[in-house]
């Protein structure tokens, strides 16, 4: 097959394809990177923007805290820090049970080195008097906080032209195949390319893209509902969540806030179709009566809009990251079922590392391919 060969291809130009692309051409491999759409136009580019690593899958926060430094960083690196802001993240607990969630989750962020402090009810309301009474305790990160996901994966991308990556957009695969020694990768106008490595970080449809190589896994489409408030007097500054999840907000300096919560719907397309998705009302207004019970100041906000994209979900929750365990030179990163957006620039690092090193410091077996065949 003739066309483009390469050293790596990568499939997917979301922050950690792009983080991916820029951390291999840093260190001179020739690497294609290839999406069906426009960079970061899907997960990496519609979510909330929390750079959150509080309450995170305890095999998650090796990642994370990997992330963190990246991020920390991340204008050295990209040319811009996206609008990275250390705001800390304030997690809230809002019954009983909830507290205990919280009181036990210092324990677990303890052994990996995160930085948490435990708010009881008057210091909480002391502290963030706009807070709703409702709310019973919180749980501080300082190091968390929140960018600008139109920013971020834009950014890697030039970051990693300049550095000598080849990206494609609307750039659609139809065909995979593997020889036993190279990928060769045909797309929709019929251009062919080919490598010895073959990176799958294709959101949703990395699924599709595994199977292609005989790996079949249960990934699910994700469409968070998203909206953001008019401008407001600036007054929350931590990232808020709360235990379950059910809402998260932030405010940015020009007095926006945003809000997350609930599900939008979407259709993924079939291979050759234009996928969509779209907020959903119902989920809109019971994600704005969720955020007005922690924060009753924001009772009256108009929303002046609200979105959604797709991301893929795992059944477990985390994502498949590692190498294949069917074909040599693929390896995986997929599935971050909606929280993947604090993770994208470590992800890229990792699988630079495992591709050129063959090998990485952050244990990955939690996330294999294969857990889903081994539980039946």
């Amino acid at each position: 097959m003739s066309g483009t060969r390469c050293d790596v291809l990568i499939i997917g130009a979301g922050g950690a394809g792009c983080s991916a692309a820029l951390h291999l051409a840093l260190r001179g491999s020739r690497v294609v990177l290839l999406e069906r759409g426009l960079v970061g136009g899907q997960a990496s580019g519609v979510n909330y923007g929390g750079v959150r690593q509080q309450g995170r899958n305890p095999a998650e926060l090796p990642i994370a805290r990997k992330s963190r430094e990246i991020w920390g960083r991340m204008k050295a690196l990209a040319g811009t820090e996206a609008e990275f802001t250390v705001t800390g993240h304030l997690k809230l607990a809002r019954n009983d049970a909830e507290e205990a969630e919280l009181i036990a989750y210092l324990d677990v962020a303890k052994q990996y080195g995160l930085p948490l402090r435990m708010v009881g009810r008057n210091a909480l309301h002391g502290e963030y008097p706009w807070l709703g009474p409702k709310v019973l305790a919180g749980s501080f990160a300082p190091e968390d906080g929140s960018a600008n996901p139109r920013l971020m994966a834009p950014a890697l991308a030039r970051a990693a032209r300049d550095a000598g990556a080849a990206i494609h957009e609307r750039t659609e695969v139809m065909s995979y195949a593997h020889d036993g020694a190279l990928f060769h990768l045909r797309t929709v106008r019929g251009e062919e390319f080919s490598a010895p490595v073959l990176l799958n970080l294709a959101g949703f449809w990395g699924g599709r893209v595994a199977e292609a190589f005989g790996e079949a896994v249960p990934v699910k489409p994700l469409s968070p509902n998203m909206l953001v408030t008019e401008p407001m007097r600036y007054f929350i500054e931590p990232n808020l969540g709360v235990v379950g999840g059910n809402v998260y907000l932030r405010q940015i300096p020009r007095g926006n806030v945003i809000i997350g919560g609930g599900y939008g719907e979407s259709n993924p397309g079939e291979p050759g179709e234009m996928p969509w998705s779209r907020p959903v009302p119902e989920a809109t207004m019971e994600a704005a009566r969720l955020a007005i019970a922690l924060v009753p100041e924001l009772e009256g906000a108009q929303i002046i809009r609200s979105w959604s994209g797709i991301d893929g979900q795992m059944p477990d929750r985390i994502p498949v990251i590692g190498p294949s365990s069917t074909t040599p030179g693929l390896f995986h990163a997929f599935g971050f079922s909606g929280h993947g957006f604090q993770l994208g620039p470590a992800i890229g690092a990792i699988m630079s590392e495992l591709v050129l090193d063959g090998r990485t410091d952050v244990p990955l077996e939690a996330f294999r391919i294969t857990r889903f065949a081994e539980a039946g």
